[in-house]
């Protein structure tokens, strides 16, 4: 197995001790932050990291405005990285998205996204960590 894909596994209490008390509730507890909120992404060249297990999600190259509030990407940067679930709460049926190194929550997945896709994968900024290229 690529150690990319070895699977991280913590208690509850190391994982509270990593994270902040917002990057916990997003990926651990499957919360959302409020639309607008994590504005720190920047435009350089790079890769976004799980905060909770540092595996590469997202480049930069597939992020888009969609205009939603959330990072917003078109495809993950490699998609055995990043794992599906059908997400039912809320009196909805959506597609939640999770790291399948650690089982972070991520965010959820939209048919609604542009070329060449056709995907909205709609993440917290919480969840990232942004590594800019060397």
């Amino acid at each position: 197995m690529d150690s990319t894909l070895d699977k991280v596994v913590k208690t509850d209490a190391e994982w509270r001790a990593q994270l902040s008390p917002m990057a916990y509730k997003v990926t651990r507890k499957h919360g959302t932050e409020r639309a607008g909120t994590h504005e720190d992404f920047p435009k350089d060249p790079g890769t976004y990291l799980c905060i909770c297990c540092g595996a590469p999600l997202f480049d930069q190259d597939d992020k888009f405005e969609s205009g939603t509030g959330w990072p917003s990407f078109t495809r993950p940067a490699d998609p055995e990285m990043v794992g599906e679930t059908e997400d039912r709460s809320f009196f909805m049926r959506r597609t939640e998205v999770h790291c399948n190194r650690c089982d972070a929550h991520l965010g959820h997945v939209f048919p609604d996204g542009p070329a060449p896709t056709g995907l909205r994968y709609c993440i917290n900024g919480a969840a990232l960590r942004f590594e800019p290229d060397a």
